[in-house]
């Protein structure tokens, strides 16, 4: 048994060494040429750090971000990707969280990484590629590694405004890699497209499948996706066998008129995940692809990137909404109710997620951790982890999950995990802004902020976009006198959507 997705990598490299693992618009490199630079930026790291702190990765979308990830398991050390376009604040609490003593930048990125004047030891990744490479320590490091050692901390937004970094250990991700590579029917002859940024929980389907499969990914600039000719052009040519995007990306190609001109050629496996799928997108995509799978994932980061799927055998009507399916291998899902009893066949209740995939907790956060991840309730012979998802789900009567919505006040939006109240605490520190309310147009996939206050909206504007991702600004702002209360003084919630309705600024 595989105890460290090295393992996984290293039996590829013998078998495929000169075969191109990862590959760009600009470079390509071979799973041989990934295994020199990752071990000599692991013997680098390794020489430096001698405890089992995280390492901060900025990096961009581009082939020698896959080698600084893979060179910090090499060390030992778990990595923690970092978006260099994100708001300093944002950077500096994620940061605060990790407290590493090493962050490694691309030269894109160093002098970003510099100024940001954080307390560690900043080393450019290029110039580690050049390290020389100690065989022996790395040797040691893997023999003396145990499978649920953290592989890496992905951050997602928090609901009191600071980020939640999730631990994802070897097993959790070897664990939903076997099965998803086995449901979507990916061996070595595929050819990956990816769509989804590095830093976001997505791509670590694009990571590490070649690691396992001795597939090929190929990085797709994000321009491609607003120019569906040209997307499709690039795909046909590199022969993009496989696609793992976020619901968007497919949405956004069909309302800029995907298969009005070209058509894609080799595409035959397809996953979409993030939010829900409109059918009519949907359906236009199978009527162009149809010998190609569709399959429907769903799940948070919290359980190794999806948890269910839902292998779609019809073309779908445009009115239907699509189930979310049945777990995974190694996932077990239960619904419970608001006392955490099971509910019964049919019935509502919160999606709950156990198995081995769950991550590992949220990092230098036991109270948060502590809160979402619990014992088992249906369980009391032994202990079993549980993650509350938040979600609301229903067993059909076809015994497939479907999802009908949140329980809190956390969305999907543009593929992004996005907790509504991280953005009104945002708005809450902008001068001249009071009280606000931000609520979700997901008909419109819009994100709303109603506020208070004497501040201007191209002010708030302005100042949301310095705080928070670009992804979580709302679309529509706008500032009233006060916002609608219920008796018990709580925010009257259905006013404020009743407010956006009528108001079309």
């Amino acid at each position: 048994m595989k105890r460290n997705i090295l393992e996984w990598f290293q039996k590829t490299v013998s078998d495929y060494p000169g075969k191109v693992a990862f590959s760009d618009t600009e470079n390509r490199i071979t799973f041989k040429e990934l295994s020199l630079n990752a071990k000599a930026v692991g013997s680098a790291i390794a020489e430096i750090s001698k405890d089992d702190t995280p390492v901060a990765v900025f990096s961009g979308r581009k082939i020698e971000t896959v080698s600084a990830f893979l060179g910090v398991v090499y060390s030992g050390h778990a990595y923690a990707p970092v978006d260099a376009t994100l708001p300093d604040l944002r950077i500096k609490s994620i940061l605060e969280t990790l407290c590493p003593k090493i962050v490694i930048a691309d030269k894109d990125n160093i002098e970003r990484a510099r100024e940001l004047g954080v307390n560690s030891e900043i080393v450019e990744l290029e110039s580690l590629f050049s390290h020389p490479i100690d065989e022996a320590r790395l040797d040691d490091i893997l023999e003396k590694s145990v499978i649920t050692d953290p592989l890496y901390i992905i951050f997602t937004s928090g609901s009191t405004g600071k980020p939640k970094g999730v631990i994802t250990s070897h097993h959790s991700l070897m664990c939903y890699i076997d099965a998803y590579t086995s449901v979507m029917g990916i061996d070595e002859n595929d050819r990956l497209g990816n769509q989804s940024p590095l830093d976001y929980i997505a791509a670590v389907r694009d990571i590490y499948i070649p690691l396992k499969t001795g597939c090929s990914t190929f990085i797709i600039p994000k321009e491609y996706f607003m120019e569906p000719d040209r997307l499709f052009t690039l795909m046909n040519g590199e022969k993009i066998t496989a696609v793992g995007w976020s619901v968007s990306a497919f949405t956004v190609l069909t309302s800029l008129g995907a298969f009005q001109s070209k058509k894609l050629e080799t595409l035959n496996k397809i996953c979409f995940s993030g939010s829900v799928m409109p059918s009519k997108v949907l359906k236009l995509w199978q009527e162009n692809l149809p010998e190609a799978k569709f399959v429907n994932q769903y799940g948070p980061t919290e359980a190794t990137a999806s948890c269910t799927y839902y292998e779609i055998d019809r073309t779908v009507s445009e009115d239907e909404v699509l189930p979310i399916g049945k777990p995974y291998k190694n996932y077990r899902i239960v619904l419970l109710d608001e006392n955490l009893k099971e509910v019964r066949k049919g019935e509502l209740g919160e999606i709950c997620v156990s198995g081995p995939i769950l991550a590992l907790g949220y990092y230098n956060d036991p109270e948060r951790t502590a809160k979402s991840f619990i014992q088992n309730p249906c369980q009391n012979g032994f202990f079993e982890r549980m993650y509350k998802t938040g979600d609301i789900g229903r067993i059909n009567e076809d015994g497939l999950l479907e999802f009908h919505g949140r329980l809190d006040r956390q969305i999907k939006h543009m593929g992004h995990r996005v907790e509504l109240d991280e953005i009104e605490y945002a708005a809450s520190l902008i001068e001249g802004v009071k009280e606000s309310c931000c609520i979700y147009n997901s008909e419109k996939e819009v994100l709303c902020l109603l506020y208070t206050g004497t501040a201007k909206v191209p002010e708030v504007a302005g100042a949301l976009r310095k705080s928070i991702p670009g992804f979580m600004v709302p679309r529509k702002l706008v500032c009233t006198e006060s916002i609608p209360r219920l008796p018990n003084g709580k925010t009257d919630m259905n006013k404020v959507k009743e407010f956006f309705l009528r108001n079309k600024r």
